[in-house]
């Protein structure tokens, strides 16, 4: 099972590298400061089709494999990581009509999403369901061909932007979430939902992160994604992918800071000599280039699985958002540290990597929920049946 990049995947890397250093790094401290969604980027992204890479040819998609859509990211979010997540929310909203949506699904949605004149988000976690998805409580009541839904949602990227959702909901509140939650796609301009309010967060200030409000929404049989009482499945199988683009949304924020730090120190002077021919400064910038490397190879390598449909694919996703997240968050620090007092501030980039990079250990499950996951992949690898 290959892994490494080929020609094409270094092209693509090239010109999305281009693009985003012209185009989209020079937007990222406005972006940040001002904390506005870069709708011209979105529009900049769509126009180069790179918001229809996980879609399929016959649905005006690129048909991108893992590797290039970490790629993407990858570069994307070596700049900026709220434009990288336009890339990462559009897949990971369509992944579950990707995996259990019907052809008429499909053919009604997917032209829209690939040719990013729509936005699509991923409404699952609530307020006091996030790690626990099984403790959902948002209601989707059955009423002839339609289906009622009531409830909200939390921490939704993209939801106050989004032109449809998918959604999961209790369809029968009695078998509880893993065996009673439906999964439902929900257009944003349907009567009774609303987005009332968006977080203040500590990075990734661009992206919304709203809060979804469903109240008496009116939704046709013919929007349930799957069977009925298969959206937890539909949910996890959704994560298990989906988790692979922050393990590479991680690793380039990791090689921004990494680039910025080099570039620093090879500048800077202090002692009558470049900071970066202080031993002490080689070593950290030697740890921080192996780290980020071992975290890219191991982001490819889980690609690869998600494209062979591997039947150990969690161990591998969840391993590399594991240490690509952990790996983001230590390269960022130290890159900081790098700069000293100048990398505190706004003028240079690494305090917003730093920002940004903490997202990667919490969102699409925590870092101790990636533990969880591959301790229990190890377990059943060994046979060790798990008790508890």
């Amino acid at each position: 099972m290959t892994y490494l990049p080929t020609a094409e995947h270094d092209e693509l890397r090239a010109v999305v590298r281009e693009l985003a250093d012209e185009r989209i790094g020079p937007r990222a401290a406005a972006i940040d400061e001002t904390s506005e969604f870069p709708h011209d980027l979105r529009e900049l992204l769509a126009r180069q089709d790179l918001l229809g890479t996980c879609f399929g040819e016959e649905h005006g998609g690129t048909a991108l494999d893992t590797i290039a859509q970490s790629i993407l990211v990858e570069e994307l979010a070596r700049a900026d990581a709220t434009t990288s997540l336009i890339p990462i929310v559009q897949k990971l909203g369509a992944l579950p009509i990707i995996l259990a949506g019907s052809d008429e699904q499909k053919d009604r949605y997917f032209p829209r999403l690939a040719s990013g004149e729509w936005l699509i988000a991923f409404a699952l976690t609530e307020a006091a369901a996030g790690s626990d998805v099984a403790s959902n409580r948002m209601r989707a009541t059955r009423d002839g061909d339609e289906y009622v839904l009531n409830g909200s949602k939390r921490f939704i990227t993209h939801g106050s932007v989004a032109d449809v959702l998918t959604v999961f909901a209790l369809t029968d509140p009695a078998a509880g979430g893993r065996k009673g939650m439906s999964a439902f796609i929900v257009e944003t301009d349907t009567p009774g939902f609303a987005a009332p309010r968006v977080e203040h967060k500590m990075g990734i200030r661009g992206s919304p992160t709203a809060e979804l409000t469903f109240d008496d929404v009116r939704l046709p049989s013919a929007n349930v994604v799957g069977a009925e009482g298969e959206g937890f499945k539909i949910a996890m199988e959704t994560l298990d992918r989906s988790r692979l683009s922050i393990a590479a949304q991680a690793v380039g924020i990791a090689q921004g800071a990494l680039d910025a730090a080099v570039a620093y120190a090879a500048d800077r002077q202090q002692f009558g000599e470049r900071v970066v021919d202080f031993q002490g400064i080689q070593w950290m910038l030697a740890d921080m280039a192996s780290q980020t490397e071992a975290a890219r190879q191991l982001t490819y390598a889980a690609a690869a699985r998600v494209d062979a449909d591997a039947p150990d694919l969690p161990y591998w996703t969840s391993s590399a958002k594991l240490v690509a997240g952990d790996t983001a968050m230590r390269v960022t620090t130290d890159a900081v540290q790098i700069l000293g007092g100048y990398g505190y501030i706004t003028e240079y980039p690494v305090e917003r990597m730093m920002r940004d990079a903490k997202i990667t250990q919490l969102y699409e499950g925590t870092q101790q929920i990636q533990r969880l996951i591959v301790a229990r992949q190890l377990l059943q690898r060994a046979g060790v049946a798990r008790q508890g």
